[in-house]
């Protein structure tokens, strides 16, 4: 078996690595994407409700002006807790990216080190090949000297 032979199952496996992690790089992109969208929602809906009329006056009772600045206080976390997840999201992506470059480098070696073992075959096929066809030009050469000596 050929050197460059060798290497075909390392290469598949590089290859499978580095699908699994294009495959959990795209999970983790799409991850960060609903993170992002659920981010977006809340601060509409925090914007909306912030827009909202807050119970004022004397008509409004102690216990709902503080059900009103309790939820306020509940959505400033919620806010500050899926920013957070978001950017957890966007660190866990950058890790996976980085992964992926680290893998198709490795891939990427492999098939230039077998391309090399290739190039390499090949030219010594090639020059086993015109040996052959020197020695049979020598040889056909040296049989009709001989023929026409006397």
């Amino acid at each position: 078996m050929t050197r460059s032979r060798r290497l075909d199952p390392l290469l598949r496996v590089t290859q499978q690595r580095q699908d699994a992690v294009a495959r959990e790089l795209a999970a983790r992109e799409k991850a960060l994407h609903e993170q992002q969208q659920r981010l977006d929602l809340l601060k509409q809906y925090a914007d909306s409700y912030a827009q909202a009329p807050a119970p004022t006056g004397a008509t409004v009772a102690p216990a709902m002006l503080a059900n009103h600045v309790a939820f306020r206080a509940k959505l400033d976390v919620a806010l500050q807790q899926q920013a957070q997840a978001v950017e957890a999201s966007r660190q866990s992506r950058e890790i996976e990216r980085a992964r992926l470059l680290l893998a198709s480098r490795d891939n990427k070696v492999l098939e230039q080190l077998a391309a090399s073992y290739r190039r390499e075959e090949q030219r010594i096929a090639s020059q086993r090949e015109q040996r052959e066809l020197d020695d049979l030009g020598s040889r056909l050469a040296r049989s009709a000297r001989e023929e026409n000596a006397p």
